[in-house]
């Protein structure tokens, strides 16, 4: 029996999504005193490459579909802008927590993107 949907447990969602929330908010906050306009465009990227580019199979809806590996990639820019973001903008005990936080995320993302990078067909789509 083949897996034909992402296996992605309840602890890898959650972690995922924490960092995310942590890039989202991490990001700007380090680049505001830059340009805002950066910033402004930081969230742009990092909530809107995600939403728009999925692969069949590892969401209910998609809508451009692109190989597993651009999702497994799109996950890596979230955790790389969180960490960095992190030791950037907060102090260090923060930082140090964020990143503990990405590397909990990336142990438990192996098996979702080892079935992202595998190719394995998506399932029929239903009506």
């Amino acid at each position: 029996m083949t897996t034909r949907t992402a296996p992605d447990s309840r602890l890898a969602s959650v972690l995922r999504f924490a960092t995310e929330l942590i890039a989202w908010v991490g990001t700007p906050w380090a680049i505001a005193p830059h340009s805002v306009l950066l910033a402004i465009a930081s969230v742009v990227v990092l909530i809107g490459l995600p939403t728009v580019f999925q692969t069949r199979g590892d969401k209910p809806r998609v809508v451009v579909p692109v190989p597993g590996f651009v999702t497994v990639l799109l996950v890596l820019l979230q955790l790389v802008a969180a960490v960095v973001a992190a030791w950037f903008a907060w102090p260090t005990v923060a930082a140090v927590g964020v990143s503990v936080l990405a590397a909990a995320c990336v142990v438990t993302e192996q098996p979702r993107w080892r079935w992202l990078l595998s190719g394995q067909a998506p399932p029929a789509p239903t009506s």
